[in-house]
């Protein structure tokens, strides 16, 4: 198996629903963060051997968005490019593949990421309605068309409002994150604290330019607005703001709330891959190595989100390594009680003996290693582009830090889960 590093990612910046990206379709931000990493690595897009991009929220006109991102940023026809899948890990998904790519000789050199705007996301009409309209197609005399007007109901033109729900439990996951946070104790306060950290340390990698390191710019026609960063991020977060914040999903019970809850985020993101040997004949310098990647499948039930859980143990003990081994930590942050959930379950040793074959638990997280530059909480969840984001902020942490190993994972509706060890190239 050949060795796959890391050369550079870039990501556009990550806004809220229903502000700057309104107008935009999902094909050209993710246009936009594959010709961010061209621009930054500088390399000739004709040397791309294949596009890998995640989506979640698929637009109908264009049901390969890699296709289409691709040929916006002047990746030649002659590249095969392909959309791929898997809920909130659909950019892991997309960066695995394209490193088994590498790894097994079919490409040498690939560009893998994700995107999604959910503020386009396809409203439907009612299944009636999609029925009558269908067969409309076939319709040929004047009464003909006639009857088809006169089959019509104020009920057929009322949207069908889409919501992120479980289709076999038919639970939104915040519903599943509230009984999950329960099930481990995870406090109201708790959670809002973890929030509150997210956000401040994500203004203050802002102001430290590691954030905008990451990104590349939009400038939106016909004005060309130049934007620059995250939308999301509120550095004045306290407390007492957050705190003052009524349950989002179970009103009378829950502890989880808008604050301490992803937002629905507009973005895109991309990584450049490549053999160890294709990066040295081109004379660019990797930032990091991938070690080891897994994917895991859980209990739609009851461990809907314990995905980081379940993987990280896996892939930690597969490679014989422990928390004390690992320098930089990135966890998706889909809800705050979520990531406590999975801390706690990592630590316990009831739950490594029962859901994981260990004797003992997997250990402590530790929390100074941990999400440093904030993370979904704060900067925003685009649900097929933040695996891209995760590989590119863990790789510039260990640089910064000056660190060996770092871990990323994450969980994903359909009760799956992600982890992939990488390693410092300089180290």
């Amino acid at each position: 198996m050949r060795k796959v590093v890391i050369i550079d990612g870039a990501r556009t910046p990550f806004l809220r629903s229903g502000t700057d990206y309104m107008d935009l379709m999902s094909y050209q931000l993710g246009g936009y963060a594959i010709n961010g990493v061209l621009t930054k690595t500088g390399i000739d897009p004709d040397q791309v051997d294949s596009v890998i991009m995640g989506n979640v929220i698929s637009n109908i006109q264009t049901p390969n968005v890699a296709r289409e991102s691709a040929l916006m940023a002047g990746i030649p026809n002659k590249t095969p490019c392909r959309t791929v899948s898997q809920a909130c890990i659909s950019a892991n998904r997309a960066i695995s593949d394209g490193c088994l790519e590498i790894m097994t000789g079919q490409s040498d050199v690939v560009i893998a990421g994700g995107v999604d705007l959910t503020s386009d996301t396809p409203i439907q009409f009612p299944r009636k309605m999609r029925r009558k309209l269908f067969y409309a197609q076939k319709l040929k005399t004047m009464g003909d068309n006639l009857k088809f007007i006169s089959s019509l109901r104020l009920s057929d033109f009322k949207p069908q409002s889409p919501k992120v729900a479980e289709y076999t439990t038919q639970r939104v996951m915040g519903q599943d994150c509230d009984i999950m946070a329960a099930r481990f104790g995870v406090s109201r306060e708790e959670q809002d604290e973890f929030a509150v950290r997210s956000h401040q340390l994500a203004a203050q990698a802002h102001d430290a330019g590691h954030l905008p390191a990451e990104i590349t710019p939009v400038n939106l026609p016909p004005k060309f607005a130049n934007i620059d960063r995250d939308n999301g991020i509120r550095g004045n977060s306290t407390m007492e703001k957050v705190s003052k914040l009524r349950p989002a999903f179970d009103r009378k019970f829950g502890t989880l709330t808008a604050a301490n809850s992803s937002f629905l985020t507009d973005g895109a993101s991309a990584v450049l891959l490549m053999s160890a040997e294709r990066a040295e004949e081109l004379g660019l310098t990797p930032k990091a190595e991938v070690i080891d990647f897994t994917f895991t499948g859980q209990s739609l039930e009851n461990e809907l989100l314990l995905g980081p859980a379940y993987a990280s143990a896996r892939l930690l003990q597969r490679n014989d390594l422990s928390f004390d081994d690992i320098d930089v930590i990135e966890f998706h942050e889909a809800f705050a009680g979520q990531i406590l959930s999975n801390i706690k379950a990592l630590a316990s040793d009831e739950f490594a003996k029962e859901n994981l074959n260990r004797e003992k638990a997997v250990g402590e997280v530790p929390m100074d290693r941990f999400n440093l530059w904030g993370g979904s909480l704060s900067i925003g969840h685009p649900f097929g582009a933040t695996g891209g984001r995760l590989m590119t902020t863990t790789a510039n942490r260990l640089i910064h830090e000056n660190g060996k190993i770092g871990l990323l994972a994450a969980c994903a509706a359909g009760a799956h889960g992600h982890a992939m060890l990488i390693k410092n190239i300089a180290s």
